[in-house]
Parts: C-alpha cells; sequence; structure tokens
C-alpha cells in the first residue's frame, strides 16, 4: 500500500470545481492584489476565530514578523519563546535585532513550559511568544496570567494550531496577537505560501496593515518601514473556498488523531497528551520513539513516509550559536528531539491506510 504523508491530491479534488470556478474569477477579474477575494476571506477568518480583525499576509513567517514589528520588538530587546519549534518562531526575532530568550517545553504537550517562564522575565523583555505545536495550543491563560502581570503582549504563534480550540476559543484569539500560516501543508493549506495575522486591537490591526504594505497609509506615502507582505488575491480565493470545508475536516482530524492513539496504545511508542479542554488539529501526528532511525527506515521499506518536526532544537542551530546556549541548558527540548517523529496525517486518511501504519509500527 502506498501511503502519501498528506493526501492534498485528494482534498483538491473534493473541491475542484468551487476552486477553479474562484480561481478563473480572480483570471477574469485581473486583481491579482487585494480586492474582494481578499476581503471576503479576512471577512469569514475573523468570524471564524471571534477575533475583530484578520489579516491576510504572505507567510506564516511574515505574520510573526509583522506582529513583532507592530510591538515595536528591535534592537536589545527580548523575547521569550521555546527552543522547539520550526526556525522561523525565533528567526524573525533575530532579524529585528532582538533576542530570542528560550523556555524549555513541557514533556507531555511539547509546547513552551508556562511554569518556568516567569523566571526569564527581565527589563529587555518586550513579549512572549509561545507556540501551539503540533496543532495543540499552548497553556494560553497562565500565559496571559503572566504576561499581564509584567504587561507585555503575548503572540501566539499558531502557525500549526488553525482550527484548534482552547477551553472554548479558538486559536489565533487568545492574546494579543495570533499569527497562522497557510502553507499547503498546514491544516487550512493554500496553493502556496500565505499566513494571517488575528486581533482585536485596532491599533495594532491599522499599524500590521500598514507594515505588510510598505509602511504605507495611502498611496505612496509611507508613516513606517514595512515589507511586501500580502497574500494574493488567488491565494486569498482558494483559502475563502477550503475555509466552507473547514469545520468537517476539523472533525476528521480529530477523528483520525484520536483513532491513531487508541490503536497505537498498547506500542511500545508514545503518542500525543492532549490537555483537558483542547482540541488538536493535529497538523502532525507525532510519536516518540526510542530508536527513531530504525522504525523510519522500518516504515519506509513498507511505503510508509515519515518526517520529523524537529531534529534539532532551535539553541543547538548553527544560526543562533551567538546566543550562547550549549547542550544540556534544555533537556527535554533535546531529549523529544531525538525521539519525535511524524505519521502520515490528513482529513482524507482512510482508515485502511491507517490501520496499515500501525501494524507496521506494531510489527
Amino acid at each position: 500500500m502506498k501511503i502519501n504523508f498528506i493526501d492534498l491530491q485528494a482534498q483538491y479534488q473534493a473541491y475542484k470545481d468551487e476552486i477553479d470556478k474562484e480561481v478563473l474569477e480572480v483570471f477574469a477579474s485581473a486583481q491579482f492584489i487585494g480586492g474582494e477575494k481578499l476581503n471576503s476571506l479576512e471577512r469569514n477568518l475573523a468570524a471564524y476565530t471571534g477575533s475583530k480583525h484578520a489579516i491576510g499576509c504572505s507567510s506564516g513567517t511574515d505574520a510573526l514578523l509583522l506582529a513583532l514589528m507592530a510591538l515595536g520588538v528591535g534592537a536589545g530587546d527580548e523575547v521569550i519563546t521555546t527552543p522547539f519549534t520550526f526556525i522561523s518562531t525565533a528567526e524573525v526575532i533575530a532579524l529585528l535585532g532582538a533576542k530570542s530568550v528560550f523556555v524549555d517545553i513541557d514533556e507531555q504537550s511539547y509546547n513552551i513550559d508556562a511554569t518556568k517562564i516567569e523566571s526569564y522575565i527581565t527589563d529587555r523583555t518586550r513579549a512572549i511568544m509561545p507556540v501551539s505545536l503540533y496543532g495543540q495550543c499552548a497553556d494560553m491563560d497562565a500565559i496571559n496570567e503572566i504576561a499581564a502581570k509584567y504587561e507585555l503582549p503575548v503572540i501566539e504563534d499558531a502557525c500549526q494550531s488553525f482550527g484548534a480550540t482552547y477551553r472554548g476559543k479558538r486559536s489565533c484569539n487568545l492574546s494579543t496577537i495570533g499569527c497562522t500560516s497557510f502553507f499547503p501543508s498546514k491544516p487550512l493549506g493554500a496553493y502556496g505560501d500565505g499566513g494571517a495575522i488575528f486581533t482585536n486591537d485596532d491599533e495594532l490591526a491599522e499599524k500590521m496593515r500598514m507594515l505588510l504594505n510598505h509602511g504605507q497609509n495611502e498611496r505612496y506615502k509611507h508613516k513606517y518601514i514595512g515589507i511586501n507582505g500580502r497574500l494574493d488575491a488567488v491565494q486569498a480565493a482558494i483559502l475563502d473556498v477550503k475555509l466552507k470545508h473547514f469545520d468537517k475536516e476539523v472533525e476528521l482530524r480529530d477523528h483520525i488523531g484520536t483513532r491513531y492513539s487508541d490503536l497505537l496504545e498498547d506500542a511500545d511508542v508514545i503518542t500525543p497528551k492532549i490537555a483537558e479542554g483542547n482540541r488538536s488539529v493535529y497538523a502532525q501526528y507525532s510519536i516518540r520513539v526510542q530508536e527513531r532511525e530504525e522504525m523510519i527506515a522500518k516504515l519506509g521499506e513498507q511505503g510508509i513516509p515519515t518526517a520529523v518536526h524537529y531534529p534539532v532544537p532551535l539553541h543547538l542551530q548553527e544560526a543562533f550559536e551567538h546566543l550562547g546556549y550549549s547542550e544540556g541548558d534544555f533537556p527535554i527540548s533535546e531529549l523529544v528531539s531525538k525521539q519525535i517523529m511524524s505519521l502520515p496525517m490528513s482529513a482524507y486518511l482512510s482508515e485502511a491506510e491507517q490501520d496499515f501504519v500501525v501494524r507496521a509500527i506494531k510489527g
């Protein structure tokens, strides 16, 4: 049996007529930047999350960058975040001349350990940026409480968790600013790069809209130094179609993720732990195994693709050597990075395919 790690082709076929119609309308209008397709998507994203403002942008990375820029983060500032995430989380901090201050993760959720954050706050701390990893929200109430105590903004890096819920509220509407990615493999994915920023703060929303369009407050009048961070109309049209069907896909992902955990309960692996009050969107279904490379090779021989998110925590990456961290500084992140591996996961993974994967792991 040949299994896709993520079955984007099956998803396209399911919505093909709607997507093709919307994309052709963009081509016919020749309005490729901005316009009604983007406006419609932003209205629907805001309604979906319950946020006052949803702002489409060019990628999840740019969403994080724009959030930091809007908050005035710059040289000499510190931003508290996790070392166990994709590089973009800390990359954008470095691009602004600020310093990532890493805090180790919780071994159950793989998200930043909120109980450890307060001891890392200094007079240079400008923001806290938790990551809602693998589709499960971080402990946002605890993080927001600490942030309020020190009058700090919180940016939720929700690049893997759009569609997840935390105590009845949707990811991206849990803090000062929420940022997500629409990279094609994400739970809600475009057919190219894309992202969005969410906030309930009118001033921040206005500033981020200017920043993503070269800092313009009107054509050729620039209030800020900004970037070219616009989301194009073709991607907006595709995302708007997919968003109409997204609740159904979230249900399917939840079912498939839960079924994986039930089937693997007696296997010699560690399955994801979803905190009470959370609903994961399972951007990845990641297990931990002692002999990871052996397991990857074994599954590969049977046509089962896998991935590792992430094999080297950020504090041990060459790009962040200047921060002065060394091996042993964040032991839980280092342990998990040696054991974690992701299995095939999408709303279109069949039970037969899932059973095949589970049998291979147990074999």
